[in-house]
């Protein structure tokens, strides 16, 4: 099976498995995991805070700072694509108890001019702006830095946190050549994934700045994060970023090269191919394209009403050349 439906897929390697095992550990709730400790400077270095935190999901590293910065009668401004408002199950207001207000955006790459719009302050019978809400990259897009420092400007002006959803902020990185550390600075804080095209089994990150941070370590424990001898999760963490960033690499161009045979299909009408992730509409029913692909061993998933492919370790330059065969090889009429 050539596995296409998430870089949430991937599995450590042998030399991340072996670094696992070899791993120095300690209780990390007293501070006293020396890998844990280790894996947070290194995404101190790499983000340019002050402090980071290492936390069990993206999603957790999500919610954390709408429980510090939102709550309720807050809102938190951010696009409708945007995973805290699709895909972490309502948490920005089950449990930070934050307004999501839905910013109109191109595939989740809001404006400074549109987010200007929805801003206000303390109003008797209305909720307030607390924080903006971007994530880089949205959809597999990269969201432009410069629009990136607009948003900022205008988050300073209104006195509002910038949270960065930053899950693939590596793909963007090495796809612009603009660093994590420029992204992470239009941001008040940022969280990063480990588990996902850095290959890790779990783990993300937050970085901001050091009472952000301490307040961080305080929900992370209110939310049944806090945790032990995480060392050896830890230093999965430290060989994905010390070996598994520039590869990235890699799995844009195995994307560009599918993403080109969807083109060419007839079927297919690619909506988004960017990094690591494409979105395609078809004229016949999705679900049948699906069930077609799987059957000839590719898997990849129905979002709403597009087909997804997401790019990952998981797929080497022969498996690459493999699908766009089968791609290449398919009728229209197996998807009757």
């Amino acid at each position: 099976m050539y596995d296409l439906r998430s870089d949430t897929f991937t599995k450590p390697t042998e030399a991340m498995r072996k670094a696992m095992y070899n791993a120095e550990v300690g209780d990390d709730v007293y501070g006293e995991d020396p890998t844990a400790e280790k894996l947070q400077r290194i995404a101190e270095e790499i983000t340019g805070k002050e402090r980071s935190l290492i936390v069990s999901s993206g999603c957790m590293g999500n919610l954390i700072p709408l429980m510090i910065k939102g709550g309720r009668g807050m809102e938190v401004l951010t696009s409708g694509y945007s995973h805290i408002v699709n895909h972490e199950i309502g948490a920005v207001a089950s449990l930070s108890g934050t307004l999501p207000v839905i910013i109109p955006s191109d595939y989740g790459i809001m404006t400074a001019e549109e987010i200007e719009k929805h801003i206000h302050g303390y109003a008797y019978d209305m909720s307030e702006s607390a924080i903006i809400e971007t994530e880089n990259t949205t959809s597999g897009i990269v969201y432009p830095l410069e629009e990136l420092r607009k948003i900022r400007k205008t988050a300073k002006e209104h006195s509002l946190w910038v949270h960065m959803d930053g899950a693939r902020i590596f793909n963007a990185s090495v796809e612009t050549g603009i660093s994590v550390k420029d992204y992470a600075d239009t941001a008040s804080d940022i969280t990063f994934c480990l588990s996902k095209g850095l290959g890790c089994p779990a783990f993300s990150i937050l970085s901001g700045d050091r009472d952000f941070i301490e307040k961080a370590k305080r929900i992370r424990k209110l939310l049944g994060g806090g945790m032990r001898q995480i060392g050896i999760f830890a230093a999965a963490g430290i060989y994905a970023l010390e070996n598994n960033i520039a590869r990235l690499k890699d799995d844009h161009e195995h994307r560009a090269a599918i993403s080109k045979a969807l083109e060419r299909s007839g079927w297919a009408d690619v909506a988004i191919s960017s990094t690591n992730m494409i979105f395609f509409n078809s004229s016949y029913p999705m679900d049948n394209i699906v069930n077609a692909f799987r059957k000839k061993g590719v898997l990849f998933l129905k979002e709403g009403e597009m087909g997804r492919i997401v790019l990952s370790l998981n797929i080497n330059d022969e498996d690459t050349d493999a699908i766009v065969k089968i791609i290449d090889s398919t009728n229209i009429e197996e998807f009757s």
